[in-house]
């Protein structure tokens, strides 16, 4: 009965609550504000990433209403802002080109199922073990492959056929024509300068939107023989169950299935780790509260789940999105259920409008996004910092780059794991001291060794040679109240140490072994290695007193 009620508990602690709108009586003005200001900024990327991604406009407009309101209720941050990202883009765009748009919505089901089920188990917390360095890195190599996405629709030219992004930035470059390439050039240079330039004027001109307009007003006008969105429908799509396609040689949609589990998967890390990482920054700078990393992944699973049935796309928590809802002044979870909402009123009425704007001028918008994503400061604080930050940084941008994104993080994570450990293991010493006091005759056949630090599996085996070496001694002392980390391998090498002394006929002493690595000493085997369950001590002066005691008995022996 007790595991039902814990159970009820937990599914209640990720469901949305009357507490998520606490306050709202005196911000729902600031909240509908910053929900507007937000939903201008999200118009063209959501629109860009849409295009990008390779499902279309209208999918990156849906993903932003739907998973946008879904995840705002659902989710475990109250300013959070979610729908398509850059990165996203990234991840899914090859595996559109190489299975087909029609694949989207069961990689949308599959991707939100596993974010959900991740929540559900309480895995939210697992993003706070990714280093520093490997998120800017990964934010440096997303940049990267964000801008080269787009050149060739401000070219003017087809992408290349490589699925790596700077390899077919550089074939649409070489598959680019005249005059084509001038007209496209110049709509992405009007619109980066239009975007550099409004917040000089004033820093809430939403810069992005006004480019689209004015670029997409003016290549209207002038009739400019530039490809544009093209026809969007006036209206959110009637939701559909995703059905699996037939396989390209005829066989059962079974088999599609299985090749989509590992890319799905993919999806749904990149989802995970995204929207923790934005929810996470979304609390350091807003003081609207903690985020609930486990209702987070629950929200941003159902986003991803309903947006699918719509066709849209998987979504993640937007970092400059949800930034901007913060800096606008965003209190609660109105403020992105208005910017879905706005989303929502340019599909259902401004349709007609928005299939006019050019290509070319959605690409210049996500190509001054990707430059925005650079942090000149943040790169120079990571690769001044030390050496294996900056060794960690620009392994997982070119990875990121060259490689794929989920490959980067563990590459990136297993780098910084390497360097930590080495750091540890370096941190960790064992020291030969001179035994305290007046010396005394036969002091010269006692070993008093200090271990500190940590002994665990990357430090273990030096431990095991610098003492295990010793000669011409009768009694060695291990002095280990300072050993800060004990692992099962490090335990398991003090049991062969002492053992091979003892075999060795040299008597071996433990003091200071600490109360939280006792547990573990005695189930591995350094108590019962012990010559004597007398030989473990709590003091240093009883120990030192039983090994001269020892040396002085056999000292008498031998001479009798």
């Amino acid at each position: 009965m007790s595991g039902a009620r814990d159970l009820l508990a937990r599914a209640a602690s990720l469901a949305p609550s009357p507490a998520d709108y606490r306050g709202l009586r005196r911000s729902w003005r600031a909240d509908l504000t910053a929900g507007i200001t937000v939903g201008i900024v999200a118009l063209p990327l959501a629109l860009a990433f849409g295009v990008s991604s390779g499902a279309g406009a209208e999918s990156g407009l849906v993903t932003a209403v739907i998973a946008g309101v879904v995840a705002a209720v659902f989710g475990g941050s109250n300013v959070q802002v979610s729908g398509p990202t850059g990165a996203m883009v990234v991840v899914l765009g090859p595996i559109l080109a190489q299975h087909g748009v029609g694949v989207l919505g069961i990689i949308c089901l599959i991707a939100g199922l596993i974010v959900l089920a991740a929540g559900a188990l309480r895995l939210g917390r697992a993003v706070s073990y990714i280093p520093w360095p490997v998120i800017e890195g990964f934010t440096l190599g997303i940049a990267v492959i964000i801008f080269m996405q787009q050149v060739p629709a401000a070219v003017g030219a087809p992408a290349g056929e490589s699925p790596n992004a700077l390899v077919a930035a550089v074939e649409a470059i070489a598959a680019a024509q005249w005059p084509e390439i001038g007209w496209t050039l110049g709509i992405v240079a009007a619109v980066a300068a239009i975007m550099l330039l409004a917040p000089l004027v004033h820093p809430r001109l939403p810069g992005s939107i006004i480019a689209i307009a004015v670029v997409g007003g003016a290549s209207a006008l002038l009739g400019l023989p530039v490809e544009t969105i093209g026809e969007l429908p006036a209206g959110l799509p009637a939701p559909s169950l995703p059905t699996l396609p037939a396989a390209s040689d005829g066989g059962s949609g079974w088999a599609v299935l299985g090749q989509l589990i590992g890319p799905a998967a993919a999806v749904a890390a990149l989802a995970a780790i995204e929207s923790l990482l934005s929810a996470r920054v979304a609390a350091s700078i807003s003081d609207t509260g903690p985020y609930d990393a486990d209702r987070e992944l629950v929200g941003q699973g159902l986003a991803s789940i309903a947006a699918g049935f719509f066709g849209g796309m998987p979504a993640t928590g937007a970092i400059a999105r949800t930034a901007v809802n913060v800096r606008s002044g965003a209190r609660t979870r109105v403020a992105a259920i208005t910017h879905a909402v706005l989303l929502l009123g340019v599909v259902s009425f401004g349709a007609a409008v928005v299939g006019r704007i050019p290509l070319a001028a959605l690409a210049g918008v996500l190509m001054v996004t990707a430059c925005r994503m650079i942090s000149i400061a943040t790169v120079r604080s990571v690769v001044g910092s030390t050496r294996a930050d900056a060794v960690v940084f620009v392994v997982t941008a070119i990875v990121t780059v060259s490689v794929d994104l989920i490959y980067a993080v563990l590459i990136g994570i297993a780098a910084a794991a390497f360097f930590a450990l080495r750091t540890l293991a370096r941190s960790s010493g064992v020291h030969r001291e001179e035994l305290p006091g007046p010396p005394q005759p036969g002091d010269e056949r006692i070993a008093l060794f200090r271990l500190e630090g940590a002994l665990f599996f990357g430090a273990a085996e030096r431990t095991l040679e610098r003492v295990g070496g010793i000669r011409d001694v009768e009694v060695v002392i291990l002095r280990m109240s300072q050993l800060q980390i004990l692992d099962a391998t490090g335990a398991q090498v003090v049991t062969e140490l002492i053992t091979a002394l003892e075999r060795r006929g040299v008597t071996v002493l433990v003091k200071g072994l600490q109360t939280r690595h006792m547990r573990l000493a005695e189930r591995v085997g350094v108590v019962r290695s012990l010559r004597h369950q007398n030989h473990l001590f709590d003091e240093l002066a009883p120990a030192i007193a039983h090994a001269r005691d020892h040396v002085r008995r056999a000292a008498e022996a031998t001479t009798r």
